[in-house]
């Protein structure tokens, strides 16, 4: 039995959302087309995989338009949620929420990807 699994991201510019999530630690594997504007880039963290593809997927794929508003929520996990915070706030990436900590240990702060959808950034007590 196949174990893998991974979402696919709808953006209305697949480079500069793909570009976000490799500032959050994932590397790219391979785009289509190859050369060129892509309209697919597979990423990966360690075990995670993603997919960012054109807005237009859900049309051309199955006939139904992407909806608006908040599509999915991004949960990652990292190493210094101080430092890559700066980096992205240097960078213009827009914060929704300041660090939280919660009463498990972690501290959350939430940010969007260029397609507005909120990304959890997380880190453990001994961050």
């Amino acid at each position: 039995m196949q174990e893998r699994a991974f979402p696919l991201v709808f953006a209305e510019h697949v480079p500069a959302t793909a570009a976000f999530y490799e500032r959050l630690g994932f590397t790219r594997l391979r785009q289509n087309p190859p050369e060129g504007e892509p309209t697919y880039i597979a990423l990966a963290r360690g075990t995670a995989e993603l997919a960012v593809v054109s807005a237009d997927w859900p049309a051309t794929r199955y006939g139904r338009p992407l909806g608006t508003g908040v599509r999915f929520e991004m949960f990652v996990l990292v190493d210094d949620l101080d430092t890559l915070l700066k980096e992205l706030a240097g960078a213009g990436v827009p914060l929704l929420r300041d660090p939280v900590e919660m009463p498990w240990g972690e501290r959350i702060a939430y940010l969007t990807d260029p397609d507005g959808n909120p990304v959890a950034l997380a880190a453990g007590p001994h961050s």
